[in-house]
C-alpha cells in the first residue's frame, strides 16, 4: 500500500473537517426528485469504481475476495444504503442553495 505523506510539520491529527454549515437550508420539496437522482447516480460512480478496481456483487463484504453485497442497482439496495447515498445528494444541493445558486428545470 503507497504510503501518503504528510506535509512537514502535520501529523494529520491536526486536520479537523469542516463542511460548510447547511442544518439551516430546507430542501424544497420540487428538488427531492433531483436529489433521488443524484443519489441513485452516487451509487452508480462508486459501483462502477468499485467495479473497475475488480469487485463483484457478494452477499457479505470481503476486501480480500473483493466482494460487496451493494454492488446491485440502486433500486434494489436496501433502504439504509438508499440512505446514505441521499445524504450525499441532499448535502451536495443544501450547499448548492447556500452559496446562492438556483437550481431551475428546463421544461
Amino acid at each position: 500500500m503507497k504510503e501518503i505523506k504528510q506535509p512537514s510539520g502535520n501529523t494529520g491529527n491536526e486536520y479537523k473537517p469542516a463542511p460548510e454549515d447547511t442544518d439551516s437550508i430546507a430542501l424544497p420539496e420540487t428538488l427531492i426528485p433531483l436529489m433521488e437522482k443524484i443519489a441513485e447516480n452516487v451509487h452508480e460512480v462508486w459501483a462502477k469504481s468499485r467495479m473497475d478496481e475488480g469487485w463483484t456483487y457478494g452477499e457479505s463484504r470481503n476486501d480480500t475476495l473483493k466482494t460487496h453485497p451493494c454492488l446491485v442497482p440502486y433500486s434494489q439496495l436496501p433502504e439504509i444504503e438508499k440512505e446514505y447515498d441521499r445524504k450525499t445528494a441532499s448535502g451536495t444541493l443544501k450547499l448548492v442553495l447556500k452559496l446562492g445558486y438556483k437550481i431551475i428545470p428546463e421544461k
